[in-house]
Order: structure tokens, then sequence, then C-alpha cells
């Protein structure tokens, strides 16, 4: 029973944290926040490519020290993971550089105002 649970629960909290951070965005009024959801969607990633490297009673990949017959985790996966770690922190490091121009630029941070702005610039322009 815990086996099978074990089994798709890491999948099921990927999805929820997935969901979470989408419905986070969606909903958001400030730029600032909507990048913090967005990388909340980018951790989801992350538990999702752990949890597709996981096997059970398995040991990093490292054979310094163990077997070479021992059960390990793919290491191909934990790349991918650091990999994706690596671009999610630098795409949040540029969103909140472009929001505090934005800030700079407009004074707001409210996607709707910023948006007014623009339709205000449009007509006078």
């Amino acid at each position: 029973m815990l086996d099978a649970v074990l089994a798709w629960l890491p999948y099921a909290v990927a999805g929820w944290v997935l969901l979470v951070g989408c419905v986070g965005i969606v909903v958001s009024n400030n730029y600032v926040h909507a990048v913090v959801c967005l990388a909340v969607v980018q951790s989801a990633t992350y538990l999702l490519l752990l949890a597709i490297g996981w096997e059970p009673h398995a040991t990093a990949p490292v054979f310094g020290d163990i077997s070479t017959k021992a059960r390990v985790v793919d290491p191909v996966v934990q790349a991918m993971t650091l990999t994706d770690v690596v671009v999610g922190a630098t795409v949040t490091a540029l969103l909140l550089a472009l929001t505090v121009q934005l800030a700079k630029r407009h004074g707001t941070l409210d996607p709707d105002e910023v948006r007014s702005l623009e339709s205000d610039q449009d007509d006078h322009g």
C-alpha cells in the first residue's frame, strides 16, 4: 500500500505546485507577484524531474566507496534538474530586473495600470 502511494504522490505534488503557481499567475495584480508565481511553477518541474529519477533503495552515483553493482539513481536526471535550477534562477533574475525597469519608467507594477498608460500614450501620440 505504501509503495503504491509513493509511486504517484510525487507526481501529484508536482501537479499541485504547478496548479498553484498557474493560478497565482492568472490572479496576480502585481508583476513581482507574477514573477514569484512563475518561480513556483518552475519548482514544479524540479519536483517532476526528481520524481522521475527517484529509485527506491538507490544511492548517489558516486562509485568511490561502493560496489559498481550497487543500485544508483540516474545521474542524467540529476544533471537536468541542476540545469533547470540554473535556468530558473536566471529567468527569475532577468524578469525581476525588467520589473524594476518597468517600475522606474511607469511608476507602477500593476499590469492593468501599465496597459491603461500605454493606451493613453497611443491616444495622445
